[in-house]
């Protein structure tokens, strides 16, 4: 995802992922295999494009975009394709926004040749670069991607450049509730510290945690020990023991490194982990589920390429 970028945080050798190369020229021209125009179009002739990740636009970058394009004049066009007759926007939206903004009425385009699937593509990426495009935002692209094109993380992370656990992390932040998931959306807590509430299976609690991690501005670090803390005493419950001096002096009989890997497949699954290993490196690992549906959620992760990412570190 190195690939630099132009005034609206798009790659600027964007054209030649769909067949052409950019110019400056107001000309219609061509490329081997695909026609490429240039040309000058009214902002209120340009489609919003329907695959577009983000929902929310900084009206101070805007404007500030708005002033930049008045002194500069416009460094690169905005990509374009014709739907029905109609000019739809493929990618360069503050670009746009901004001109509108600036009072301007027409901007420089190009108009390229591209299906539903690229156009999706191309906004996951250029929405991907982008650092304050927020968490759900993306696992929303990510999950409308995958169901519209019925494929798997693992096709859309081949497809994209990118790793599975930057999807499969991102996605499964929809698990968590609504209300949550807008304290994320609005910055108020971290997609590090939504991650760490997966665990835990009750949403009243998983709410309730969120409160805390924000009246008392708890890291995710914190948050994580708060969690594992939270699972142990939901263990005790369960099994109705009591935390006595032998259940804790079993406690510290397992390995830090045990209990590492159990916290981290702990964050990966979304669960509870048990971890049980011999002298001569036998053992076995424990998910444990609540109701059926999270069971078919962790079947679905253990189907998904065999295996969730850095499953090899539980050994």
């Amino acid at each position: 995802m190195g690939t630099p970028l132009d005034e609206d945080g798009n790659p600027i050798h964007e054209a030649s992922d769909l067949g052409g190369s950019d110019s400056g020229g107001g000309n219609d021209k061509k490329s081997s295999g695909s026609k490429i125009q240039s040309l000058e179009l009214k902002v209120d002739e340009i489609q919003n494009n329907p695959f577009q990740p983000r929902r929310e636009f900084n009206p101070d970058e805007i404007a500030s975009l708005a002033e930049s394009l008045k002194n500069h004049q416009q460094l690169q066009p905005v990509l374009v394709r014709i739907v029905d007759g109609k000019y739809q926007l493929i990618s360069g939206e503050r670009r746009l926004r901004a001109t509108i903004h600036a009072g301007l009425k027409t901007i420089r385009a190009e108009v390229r040749d591209a299906d539903d699937r690229l156009v999706a593509e191309l906004a996951i990426i250029e929405n991907l670069q982008r650092k304050d495009l927020n968490p759900i935002e993306k696992a929303l692209s990510f999950k409308r991607y995958i169901d519209e094109h019925k494929c798997k993380q693992d096709d859309l992370a081949r497809r994209l450049s990118i790793d599975r656990s930057t999807i499969a992390n991102l996605m499964r932040l929809l698990e968590l509730p609504e209300a949550i998931l807008d304290l994320l959306q609005a910055g108020e807590i971290s997609a590090g510290h939504a991650r760490a509430l997966l665990p835990i299976g009750d949403e009243e609690v998983q709410i309730r945690t969120a409160g805390k991690i924000m009246e008392d501005s708890w890291s995710v670090r914190a948050t994580e020990s708060h969690v594992a803390e939270l699972l142990k005493a939901e263990e005790d419950a369960e099994t109705g023991k009591k935390i006595v001096n032998a259940t804790r002096q079993k406690r510290k009989s397992i390995s830090p490194q045990i209990e590492s890997m159990q916290q981290e497949m702990r964050m990966i699954f979304g669960t509870k982990v048990e971890i049980k290993s011999s002298a001569r490196g036998r053992g076995k690992i424990t998910l444990h589920f609540s109701d059926p549906d999270e069971f078919e959620r962790l079947r679905a992760i253990l189907a998904d390429a065999g295996q969730p990412p850095r499953l090899k570190v539980a050994g």
